[in-house]
């Protein structure tokens, strides 16, 4: 199966350092004006999914949510979640630590299309 999601290994390792400090995590990919797409972390928990997101995976060890109106638009496309220097806005849980998580994202090859882990929108 394709997975949908994926991270990179740097942003595994900061997944890991805020785990260490928060406990399990959790991620929603904001759509927001604010944010832009800027993939947030949360407390698992902490952020309230709703029947308006869906669940795209799990990236080490924390579930990733997207709106269903976003995941319209994406859905064509693998995410994968990386990190880089310099300060994120809002409230995700890694702005402390210099550093914020981005999507980059490509699109299915045809194969791939074919065989994609199923989400229930």
């Amino acid at each position: 199966m394709t997975e949908r999601v994926l991270i990179t290994p740097e942003a595994a390792k900061v997944v890991d350092r805020l785990r260490e400090s928060h406990g399990e995590l959790m991620f929603h990919q904001s759509g927001g004006c604010c944010d832009g797409s800027q993939p947030m972390s949360f407390p698992k928990g902490e952020f309230r999914v709703s029947d308006s997101d869906v669940l795209l995976g799990e990236i080490a060890g924390c579930g990733f949510y997207m709106s269903r109106d976003q995941f319209e638009y994406w859905q064509h496309t693998q995410l994968t979640i990386d990190v880089v220097p310099g300060r994120g806005a809002s409230f995700s849980l890694e702005i402390p630590l210099g550093v914020r998580f981005i999507t980059r994202s490509r699109l299915y090859t045809p194969e791939e299309g074919s065989d994609l882990t199923a989400v229930d929108v």
